[in-house]
């Protein structure tokens, strides 16, 4: 595989987080402008935001988590030469998966949505490990 066509699901995926990042501000700017929130009850970290700024908070933090996994095997992926046709596309439906799990939790906040997308994206990211695993594994000892 090219490089481009591994790296383009990751640069989609640093775009997804940088979007929830600047609608998470959006969302709380506007309730700090509109006087929806006192300062008091968030400074400290609180979640006392109205729901549609949590839900963009929740979202964003969200790409801390599951993604760290994306972010460390695709170098891995790169290094060794184990990124072929199928790593790509895992990694789309990864990638895929996680925008329709942000895009649920930021408008409907719909969980069995939100459930679905990411056990399809786990499950994706996870036949990409086992998948690597089973290369490196299975390439001979040094002598």
């Amino acid at each position: 595989m090219t490089l481009h066509a591994i790296l383009l699901p990751v640069f989609v995926q640093v775009a997804l987080t940088f979007g929830l990042l600047f609608l998470m501000g959006h969302r709380r700017l506007g309730v700090v402008r509109s006087r929806g929130v006192r300062r008091e009850d968030v400074i400290m970290g609180q979640k006392n935001w109205p729901a549609s700024a949590q839900w963009a908070s929740n979202a964003f933090s969200n790409q801390f988590e599951l993604p760290v996994l994306f972010f460390a095997l695709v170098p891995l992926a790169i290094i060794t030469r184990k990124a072929d046709l199928l790593f790509v596309v895992l990694s789309w439906a990864f990638v895929l998966a996680r925008i329709v799990q942000a895009a649920a939790y930021v408008t409907s906040n719909a969980i069995p949505v939100r459930f679905t997308a990411f056990l399809v994206g786990a499950l994706a990211l996870l036949a990409m490990w086992i998948g690597f695993a089973i290369a490196i594994l299975s390439l001979p000892l040094p002598a």
